[in-house]
């Protein structure tokens, strides 16, 4: 009896892996990619509690237990590295995220499709720019000698900035430069939403009398509202994640106060001073955060919107 059912499981699997053929080769790669580079080193996570050293197996080396994390939290910079990573990632979500929504409504009240399409593609171009070249150019424009930001105000008879070396405008050039990459490119799954609305819905509201202020207002943002609630829970739940690259490219000595977060802390023990169990133990500990961050936003909001990721 139970071989019979067996059968007709692996059958229904069969017919099920055929009539879906194409979709599963379509989501195939992405699978494959995730469980090689994502899933697979979820094993190395296991030297956080362990003295590794390089030369050694990972399960080789002599248990060390809660000895990193203690040691982290013990640190002297424990408090600069938690502020510095939530106020960055904080301050960037909080002025981003509504930008590209803004951006996405603003795009879709253009009627004439030619302008739309060129001005689309203008604000998709700077996601395209290395964060290497994006920075080089921020060098270049607020060069404290020669830069143009610079120049413009010697010549209104003020004295020159060194904007990339002052701790009081990291953070506004980070947040700004990266609002500058980033929003036309976010603002897409937002334009899709919006190509998602039901048409019949706006004829009916021209019918009704309705200004285009109030189809936005009462039809376009409710709308979108579903999509932005998902992304700003995804969002939240990486608000310990400050990508390192960019602020490796731009912070220096000077800028350590504001600029050293989390992700360049363990970079600097981890890689740099060649203490791998420790800087696995701190990426431990923020992806734990991350993940409870995620878990509780979402019951908040499935709880007040009845919008969830499950």
């Amino acid at each position: 009896m139970k071989k019979g059912n067996g059968n007709k499981s692996c059958n229904r699997i069969k017919k099920y892996i055929i009539r879906d053929r194409y979709l599963i080769l379509l989501v195939a790669p992405v699978v494959i990619y995730y469980f090689v580079f994502h899933y697979i080193p979820m094993y190395g996570a296991v030297i956080a509690f362990k003295d590794f050293s390089a030369g050694q197996t990972i399960w080789g080396s002599e248990w060390a237990g809660l000895k990193w994390f203690q040691e982290f939290f013990r640190s002297v910079y424990f408090g600069r590295l938690i502020s510095n990573t939530l106020i960055l990632s904080s301050l960037s979500l909080v002025f981003s995220f509504p930008v590209s929504i803004i951006f996405a409504l603003l795009l879709n009240e253009i009627r004439r499709k030619a302008l739309k399409r060129v001005i689309q593609t203008v604000s998709y171009l700077p996601h395209f720019i290395s964060l290497v070249v994006m920075v080089g150019m921020m060098s270049n424009f607020l060069s404290p000698s020669d830069g143009v930001v610079n120049q413009i105000l010697k010549n209104f008879g003020m004295q020159p900035i060194d904007f990339m070396g002052e701790s009081a405008w990291f953070r506004p050039l980070y947040i700004g430069s990266g609002i500058w990459q980033s929003f036309g490119w976010n603002s897409i799954i937002y334009m899709a939403a919006l190509i998602a609305i039901d048409p019949n819905l706006y004829e009916a509201a021209r019918i009704d009398g309705c200004s285009r202020w109030q189809e936005m207002l009462h039809i376009t943002i409710p709308g979108l509202m579903p999509t932005a609630v998902m992304l700003l829970i995804l969002a939240l739940g990486n608000l310990m994640n400050v990508g390192f690259e960019k602020i490796i490219l731009m912070y220096s000595p000077a800028t350590y106060d504001v600029a050293d977060v989390i992700s360049t802390y363990v970079y600097r023990r981890g890689i740099l001073s060649a203490q791998y169990s420790f800087g696995a133990a701190v990426g431990l500990f923020n992806s734990v955060i991350n993940f409870i961050l995620l878990l509780s936003i979402n019951k908040i909001s499935k709880l007040y919107t009845q919008i969830s990721l499950w």
